[in-house]
């Protein structure tokens, strides 16, 4: 005697795109779906200089596990990121560095000034430290804190999730966009 199969109707899975669901199908748009994957897909590029490159270290690590957004696969080749995580203290000698470094990754990407030091220039308001990578780069995310804590951290990557998740494919190609990396210098 066979067992009649019974599907559960009623729970809904969290970070699924909308679109119409059945029994054993779903259709979306296409959109959608590249949002899901690219949102639980991010590849991070650390650059760290200082005190907030350890906090990101502990962020990393298994207590806070960043591993748990998508984002375990640290890698220090630019060309195979898709986020830039600046953290720390950067110098004016380091800024032609961090826009080539910013330069060689593929589109898409995302950038996240991590600290007080990357956002502002923090508490180093000298002649030879960059007051804010939006200098030279644009900037997606600002995390706050000197150093910040890896709560904070997380938070910055679940945001830049969300942009990631509600970006249009063709947001790449506007005009705006264009404009803006215009307004760097950037071709």
């Amino acid at each position: 005697m066979s067992r009649p199969v019974q599907f559960n109707n009623t729970q809904k899975f969290a970070g699924i795109p909308e679109g119409y669901m059945g029994e054993g199908f779903m259709a979306t748009s296409f959109e959608k779906v590249v949002g899901l994957a690219r949102k639980n897909s991010i590849w991070p590029l650390p650059f760290a200089t200082s005190c907030c490159g350890i906090e990101f270290m502990a962020t990393a690590a298994s207590h806070y596990d960043i591993a748990r957004f998508g984002s375990e696969r640290m890698s220090f080749s630019p060309r195979q990121c898709d986020l830039l995580m600046v953290m720390g203290t950067i110098s004016k000698k380091m800024g032609p560095i961090l826009r080539q470094v910013y330069l060689q990754m593929a589109e898409p990407r995302w950038v996240m000034a991590v600290g007080a030091c990357a956002s502002s220039g923090g508490v180093f308001d000298t002649y030879s430290v960059l007051q804010g990578i939006d200098q030279v780069i644009p900037v997606d995310v600002y995390v706050p804190g000197c150093p910040p804590r890896p709560e904070a951290i997380i938070d910055g990557v679940l945001k830049i999730q969300e942009l990631v998740h509600n970006e249009s494919l063709r947001r790449r190609q506007s005009d705006q966009y264009k404009e803006l990396l215009g307004s760097y210098g950037i071709q």
